[in-house]
Order: C-alpha cells, then sequence, then structure tokens
C-alpha cells in the first residue's frame, strides 16, 4: 500500500501530513513527491520518515504522472500535502479499495467555516453539474485532492494533464472504462497558518473548464460534434430563410454575401455531423485498447499473489518470511 502526496513550498504542513498518514496506515509506504520547492518540504518530509522524490516539471498534472509511474502498490491512496484532509478516513478509503472499488473519492465537508473559499466552493459545483451533464459522473465533489485508487486503474491510466485537471481527467478515466466508483464523505478543515493555496480560483477553473471540453471531445466526439453542428445549422438558417424568401418572391438574391455565409455554415454543420461520426468509431476503439489495457493489469489480490510465489527458497521451498498484510 502506498499514500502519494504531491508537494510544493508546503513545508509548514507537510510533516503533519507524513505522520497522520504513517499513524492511520502503519504499514503503508508513504511517498513525498516534491515539485520543485524553495523552501524545506523535502527535508520536512523526510525528517517525518517519508520517501522524497523529486519532480523537476511544475504542474500537478506531471507529478501524478511520475508517482503512478514510479510506485508499484496494490492499493493508492492520493492525498494532498496542505494538512486539510484527515487521515484518519485512511483505512476506510484503503479498505474500500482492496474490496474491489477501483476509485474512491473523498467527498469534502467543511468542518471550519473558512474551509472553502467562495470562489473554490462556486468553482466546484459549477464544474461538477457540468461534468454529471456531458459524462453522467456521479461524484458530489469531483475536484477532491484525496482519492483511493486500485493498481488496475493506476497503471492504465495515461496522465495526458499538467495541472490541477488532474482530478477530473482521473475521474472521467474511471468513467470510461466503466469501472467500480465509489464516494464517501470526509472532514475538510482550514489551511494551517503559514500556509498558502497554489489553486488560483480563475486561472485554474479556466483550465479544467478547457480540459473538460477536450475530454468531451476526445472521450464523446458524436455528441460534441452533433452539437456544434446543429448550432451552424440553425445560423444558417436563420441566415438563409430570408434569402431563400426574397428569391422566390422576386427571383433574385439581394443579399449575395448572406446567402454565400448561410450556404458555407451548413455545409460545416454537415462537416460537424461527419467528424463526429468518424471520431466516435476511432473513440470506441481507443476505448477498447484502454479497457484491454486495464484488464491485462493483475489486480491487488493476484498481485500479491504472484509476490509470494516468488519468495522461494532456491531448492521451491516456501520462504519463512512473513508476508506483508496489504
Amino acid at each position: 500500500m502506498a499514500v502519494l502526496v504531491p508537494c510544493r513550498d508546503e513545508e509548514a504542513t507537510i510533516g503533519s501530513v507524513v505522520e497522520g498518514f504513517a499513524e492511520a496506515l502503519p504499514e503503508a509506504t508513504i511517498y513525498v513527491f516534491d515539485n520543485g520547492s524553495r523552501d524545506a518540504s523535502a527535508k520536512r518530509a523526510t525528517a517525518a520518515g517519508a520517501i522524497v522524490r523529486s519532480v523537476p516539471q511544475p504542474g500537478k498534472g506531471n507529478v501524478v504522472r511520475r508517482m503512478f509511474s514510479d510506485v508499484d502498490a496494490d492499493c493508492y491512496i492520493l492525498v494532498d500535502g496542505d494538512d486539510t484532509y484527515d487521515p484518519s478516513v485512511a483505512p476506510q478509503v484503503a479498505a474500500l479499495v482492496l474490496d474491489g472499488h477501483d476509485l474512491v473519492n473523498v467527498a469534502r465537508v467543511p468542518v471550519d467555516d473558512d474551509a472553502f473559499r467562495p470562489g473554490h466552493m462556486l468553482g466546484n459545483r459549477v464544474l461538477g453539474g457540468l461534468l454529471k451533464r456531458l459524462f453522467g459522473l456521479k461524484l458530489d465533489d469531483v475536484l477532491s485532492g484525496y482519492k483511493g485508487c486500485s493498481r488496475r486503474l493506476v497503471k492504465s491510466f495515461p496522465v495526458v494533464s499538467n495541472g490541477f485537471e488532474i482530478e477530473t481527467e482521473l475521474a472521467i478515466h474511471a468513467l470510461q472504462l466503466d469501472v467500480s466508483v465509489h464516494e464517501m464523505a470526509g472532514p475538510y478543515k482550514q489551511r494551517p497558518a503559514g500556509s498558502a493555496s497554489k489553486l488560483g480560483t480563475w486561472s485554474d477553473g479556466m483550465r479544467i473548464l478547457r480540459a473538460i471540453v477536450g475530454l468531451m471531445r476526445h472521450g464523446r466526439p458524436m455528441a460534441f460534434f452533433s452539437t456544434l453542428g446543429v448550432i451552424l445549422a440553425v445560423i444558417g438558417m436563420m441566415l438563409g430563410i430570408p434569402v431563400l424568401t426574397t428569391f422566390v418572391r422576386s427571383h433574385r438574391v439581394p443579399r449575395l454575401p448572406t446567402a454565400v455565409l448561410a450556404t458555407g455554415l451548413e455545409i460545416l454543420a454537415a462537416q460537424c455531423f461527419a467528424t463526429g461520426l468518424a471520431l466516435d468509431t476511432v473513440s470506441r476503439a481507443r476505448r477498447e485498447q484502454r479497457m484491454l489495457a486495464f484488464l491485462g493489469i493483475a489486480d491487488g489480490f493476484a498481485h500479491r499473489g504472484e509476490a509470494a510465489s516468488q519468495k522461494t527458497h532456491p531448492n521451491g521451498a516456501p520462504s519463512s518470511e512473513s508476508e506483508e498484510p496489504w
């Protein structure tokens, strides 16, 4: 079992995070991936007992990509290093993952009045509602940084995002694979004094919105391009009907530029429908490839069984060493 903590300039909180999860999950290995911190975050994490690794490329998405690539475990607990999430719920998250859920999302329940900034709360609701409507994603707090993941989900996840939109991408990946997704509530507290949020309400909100549009374009191209085609077709009809009416009545085209524009929009609308149909076939093939990659990865139980079978003496007799419980 591995606890993965992305970290950048969190010297005021990272030690408490590592110690809290070490106490809650004594059987887990805690990894802190330092993302170019300019303070003593790496030293504090090492002193608290974590394995610290460095990721020079800025951005949470880049850090998560390295985490999922470098760390091998049966169960992954992903949590931010700002000491706002409660480690005491980690055993329940791990139990749900080991019980068969591939993604466990910990929805934040504020315990302090100032835990959520108004802009962050509004953005979370807007983006969460948008994901529910576009993808049918039934998560109340998709932007939570506290998640549990199975080995299969992690090792089949092609991380594309570079920043805070990684949470959205991970949830959509689980939805597209149609795997078991579970959400539970967890306390969420205010950042301690001396700690500052790296999330920009508007800048990162726009990045997440662009990521959702991109995921819609790649994941559901038929719906995306059909919607665009309908919009273009309606605009073309609104421009073209007056021109056509005038031509029928007087047998002349009084506004040639408008007629050309209307015709062009209708052609673009037809191309959008054709593009959506072609890309839908490609998207289906890519989804099948992801599913095969997911199914080709041994789950936690099989992985532990393979590890146990390899722990034998040269003569083939079982090793007397005790097996790890996770």
